[in-house]
């Protein structure tokens, strides 16, 4: 963070650059006052400040600021083994709190650097310029909310400072959503700033208006501002922004560029410049043997709905259920055809054997996620679900997920994990399949979206239903459940709407499962004032399937807003610590 020279390791590639293999030349070198005095120093020292939005990416062991990591501390995933944040432990010398203001308020200088030199040094043409200066701002605007989004209130910097000169005391929260708005009304404003890009087109991965609006409607949001929100997402409809038709293939990389997505972090599938998903999402049996650091919970799974709309319940498919304690449920999940200590150590476990179906325990279970939101199982790998995964005998192999594991090679073929001697939810989405998705595990291809337009219609249908507009709210999720396969709501008496307070539980519970790895659920969580009810209710924790608790969790009422970190206040005083730490 404490730098005036733009930091380029490499130039990301964008629009038709994508095809190129990256300029890898180390560009650190090159001083900020000199770095902007042609043209393509000028598309360098912008593509540096795009860069900022991969820093904090590790290929080594998850960085857990990785926006589809911060999910594990949200509703939708678990973090394996835990962390400080779920259990009660961070304080505020925790490298989470400063990687993540170091890395945004990198972000914010590498975009003042740009903006101040790109103004008065570049020889680039006049409209270039305009549009670059309002791309610029965009990301500084993001990096600004980001920073809101979690500190509630920062240091506010609009130009390049040198290190004696960061030592400005902390704006307040609202005064920082003022300065998000302005640099986004800016670009909005800037008329070299295109709406849109087509796919493939030589600026796609640029900012656009479209991208501006829905940022600055979500600024809104956090503020309150209903009807300036709802106007802004209905501007990102009129660029032509639209839901892709499947959802279940919207995530794979020939449609990453569809008119859904809106802003997203381009990746390629080369050195460091592609997604970590499948490196930390992934399985044992996925290409490259990767780690599965990430879980769906349980508490998102039991979420979707069945297909009808009605709400899905355990007792349907096994009555008793619900009320049985949880750690004797586990024998419901038993494969068939148990060997004799297979079935052994479920009674030492203390399980009724008399439950089990020898020959009927797997289709038992596999009912309960029948006729469901298709969207389940677009996004998770279930028990006894297959996964294309990695090859064995000169093939890929179609992998089932089994409890217990025996035998990950032919003809078995069980799928296997790092945590295979107990059975969770495993991601799909944005978890490559066979061996030709990626070529390597540590850097997969597939664009990440950071505004998508469903996102932007859920929001849009926020927006709407706070100010008490609900007809017109159900009819944009409704938008969004058409193209997931679902009952619409108000088209049966289980999808009935009975008011604002039901239909804001419903946008809620729709961000909950469309969301599910795309790095949102925390941060909604958050913003609405959710995370304990939600995420820290009592006796949770990271569960098993069936509801037995692994690791604990523990709220701390201070949780909802991070730290400002212990170093940043001893080497800049003016700076006071956020209440309770």
């Amino acid at each position: 963070m404490r730098k005036t020279a733009v930091c380029l390791l490499a130039a990301i590639s964008l629009g038709s650059c994508r095809n190129d293999l990256l300029d890898t030349t180390p560009y650190g070198s090159i001083s900020s006052g000199n770095m902007w005095n042609s043209d393509n120093l000028t598309d360098l020292g912008v593509s540096g400040v795009y860069n900022a939005l991969r820093l904090g990416t590790q290929t080594g062991g998850p960085s857990e600021r990785e926006l589809y990591q911060m999910d594990g501390l949200g509703f939708t995933s678990y973090t394996r083994g835990g962390n400080d944040l779920i259990n009660g432990t961070s304080n505020t010398s925790g490298g989470r709190y400063s990687n993540t203001w170091r890395e945004l308020y990198e972000g914010v200088h590498r975009a003042n650097d740009a903006i101040a030199n790109i103004t008065t040094k570049s020889p680039s043409a006049a409209d270039k310029k305009a549009r670059l200066i309002a791309e610029c701002k965009f990301l500084r605007a993001y990096f600004y909310l980001r920073l809101n989004q979690l500190y509630k209130g920062v240091p506010v910097y609009l130009e390049p400072v040198s290190v004696t000169e960061m030592n400005r005391a902390r704006e307040t929260e609202a005064a920082v959503w003022e300065v998000v708005v302005k640099d986004l009304t800016d670009a909005i404003n800037e008329p070299n700033l295109p709406a849109k890009y087509a796919a493939k087109s030589t600026g796609y991965g640029r900012i656009t208006k479209g991208a501006a609006y829905a940022l600055r409607g979500k600024a809104y949001l956090y503020q309150k501002k209903y009807a300036e929100a709802a106007a802004d997402f209905a501007k990102v409809k009129d660029a032509g922004y639209k839901l892709f038709a499947d959802y279940t293939k919207l995530f794979k990389e020939a449609n990453e560029q569809s008119d859904e997505m809106i802003f997203s972090i381009q990746n390629t599938g080369i050195d460091t410049y592609g997604s970590t998903t499948q490196w930390y999402c992934g399985t044992r049996s996925s290409f490259g043997s990767c780690w599965n650091n990430y879980y769906v919970s349980n508490q998102v799974v039991d979420l979707y709905e069945n297909k009808d709309g009605s709400k899905f319940s355990w007792d349907a498919v096994i009555p008793g259920y619900s009320s049985m304690p949880v750690d004797k449920r586990e024998v419901f999940f038993y494969r068939n055809n148990l060997t004799a200590a297979e079935i052994s150590t479920g009674r030492s476990k203390g399980l009724d054997m008399n439950l089990y179906l020898p020959t009927g325990n797997e289709e038992r279970i596999a009912k309960a996620y029948q006729n469901r939101d298709p969207r389940l199982l677009a996004n998770v790998i279930v028990p006894y679900a297959t996964y294309l995964g990695r090859p064995q005998n000169g093939a890929d192999q179609v992998y089932t997920n089994r409890w217990p594991s025996r035998s990950e090679t032919p003809p078995t073929l069980d799928l296997f994990t790092d945590s295979r001697s107990q059975l969770f939810y495993l991601h799909r989405k944005f978890v490559y399949e066979g061996s030709v998705e990626l070529l390597n595990r540590q850097y997969g291809p597939i664009d990440f979206p950071l505004i998508r337009y469903a996102d932007v219609l859920l929001m849009w249908a926020e927006a709407l239903n706070e100010q008490g507009k609900t007809a017109e709210a159900v009819a944009l999720v409704n938008e969004v459940r058409a193209r997931a396969g679902i009952a619409l709501l108000n088209s049966s008496a289980a999808t009935t709407v009975s008011g604002q307070s039901d239909l804001r539980e419903r946008i809620r519970n729709e961000r909950r499962v469309e969301f599910v790895n795309e790095g949102i659920s925390y941060f909604d969580e958050l913003r609405w004032g959710t995370l304990k009810e939600k995420v820290f209710a009592p006796g949770s924790g990271i569960n098993q399937i069936w509801g037995s608790v692994v690791v604990p969790y523990t709220w701390k009422d201070n949780i909802t807003t991070w730290p400002i970190p212990q170093t940043e206040i001893e080497m800049n005083p003016k700076l006071t610590q956020n209440p309770g730490w």
